[in-house]
């Protein structure tokens, strides 16, 4: 058998054998997707309407004396960068991280910035980065954080922007819009209550017993804990439709390799036994 023809059969059943990893992939992400999205879109309605309160209360003026709705002049900012653990997910992270560093740009070192990571990929990336300190990381969280991991981030959050060390708390996450589109937002988490957000109607016509401030005070930190939990359900939703994308993009590449590589070693096998008949007649001639 010609060297040629050994080396593509050999490549072949590399191909082959990748493709079968990246197959195996896709079927995880797939699966894993399905779960992530129900979890995302059975809490969406609750987190939707809680922003709602928050934003239509704040632009009321109902909640001018709560620490967590204090604005103020940003000097220094806290971000909560939200990434995977993992790469092999297309371009979730790259396109995360872009953001992120878009965002540090635009304060061109006039406000001083704290990151808070979430996912190995990110902690990676910005503890290499000049303009930003890391001040927590947390990799490896479940896909339904449980209030543990929530708490942990959110303590920290409201405990730097209470105390006055920060005076803004944005998140960089992906929302989860369908399998096929995902988008990287930021969102202001606190102070609380200043995102732009639509107020239905249901909204505006609700009465708060026994009043607006008494409801605000003893459920404002689980209205930021929902927002916070709705983008880290969002997040590895996106995360698990983009893996499961890009391993589907590299199943087919493989497929089609695999055509051409068979396609090739053919080629070689035909050419080869056109050269081996010729030399056969060659031969039978100059017998004669």
């Amino acid at each position: 058998m010609p060297a040629s023809i050994r080396t593509l059969r050999s490549r072949i059943r590399s191909v082959s054998s990748t493709k079968q990893i990246t197959r195996a992939m896709q079927m995880v992400a797939a699966s894993k997707m399905r779960r992530a999205e129900e979890a995302d879109t059975a809490s969406a309605p609750y987190v939707k309407a809680a922003s709602e309160i928050l934003s239509y209360l704040a632009s009321q003026g109902e909640t001018k004396d709560h620490p967590l709705f204090a604005k103020r002049p940003i000097k220094s900012r806290l971000i909560i960068l939200v990434a995977a653990d993992k790469g092999l997910a297309g371009a979730y992270n790259n396109n995360l991280l872009k953001r992120y560093v878009e965002e540090l740009k635009k304060d061109d070192g006039k406000i001083k910035n704290d990151t808070i990571t979430v996912g190995r990929r990110a902690a990676q990336f910005a503890t290499r980065l000049k303009d930003t300190s890391v001040i927590a990381v947390y990799q490896d969280l479940p896909d339904r954080p449980a209030g543990n991991e929530l708490r942990a981030i959110l303590d920290t959050a409201t405990n730097k922007f209470t105390s006055g060390e920060v005076d803004d708390v944005d998140l960089i996450y992906t929302a989860f819009n369908s399998t096929i589109s995902q988008e990287v937002t930021m969102v202001h988490l606190l102070p609380a209550g200043f995102t732009e957000t639509p107020v239905s109607e249901e909204v505006r016509e609700a009465e708060y017993e026994p009043n607006a401030q008494e409801v605000l005070s003893s459920v404002v930190y689980r209205i930021l804990g929902s927002q916070l939990f709705q983008a880290l359900l969002d997040a590895r939703a996106s995360e698990y439709a983009m893996r499961m994308m890009a391993m589907k993009n590299a199943t087919d590449n493989a497929n089609e390799l695999v055509d051409d590589l068979t396609l090739e070693m053919n080629k070689a096998r035909q050419g080869a036994i056109t050269q081996e008949l010729a030399e056969i007649s060659g031969g039978v001639e100059a017998m004669k």
